[in-house]
């Protein structure tokens, strides 16, 4: 039977315990840091932006607030300079909100779109890894992040690279370019 919120909430809220993490290379704070109590569960999680699609803001924008386009999926940028050299946002056309719900067909299409894209960003050049990530608790409408971690920099190594505060034409035409049957 698997844990219950509440359970998890009983077990774990006295025992949060911060990491070792100012011992890492990787970490990129100093100064010392504390986990936030864990509050207790709610009743009910409130509804994601654009639930069951109504008034999804990414359904809602024109081709045109994208970088790239096609008949079933679109490509746009993180909306804020992050630091790093490429953040880009993959979305179907289709308003799902979960991998599992996207029809076969594009699921299946899925996979070889996220390796187009990573390749199409990796061939910029000087970029260490393409990491692709999936969060879903803000807005409804799936969506994969590609977050590109410049080569060479090693405090950036790992998930840290995330919050470091673009080459996107590059990656635009190294996707176009490539062939895609």
């Amino acid at each position: 039977m698997p844990e219950t919120p509440e359970e998890l909430y009983a077990r774990a809220a006295g025992a949060l315990r911060m990491p070792p993490v100012e011992t890492w290379d990787t970490f990129p704070f100093d100064g010392e840091l504390r986990p936030r109590a864990l509050l207790p569960p709610v009743g009910q999680e409130e509804p994601r932006r654009g639930a069951g699609g109504v008034e999804c803001r990414r359904c809602e924008a024109p081709d045109s607030d994208f970088s790239w386009v096609s008949e079933r999926w679109r490509l746009h940028p993180f909306p804020e300079p992050t630091g790093l050299p490429v953040v880009l946002l993959l979305e179907p056309r289709l308003h799902v909100g979960e991998p599992g719900d996207l029809p076969d067909e594009l699921a299946a299409e899925l996979g070889i779109m996220i390796a187009r894209i990573e390749r199409a960003i990796r061939s910029i050049g000087e970029i260490g890894r393409v990491h692709v990530c999936r969060w879903g608790d803000g807005g409804e409408h799936l969506h994969w992040w590609f977050m590109a971690r410049p080569a060479r920099l090693p405090q950036l190594i790992g998930s840290f690279a995330a919050i470091w505060d673009a080459n996107l034409d590059a990656v635009v035409a190294a996707l176009e370019a490539q062939p895609t049957g």
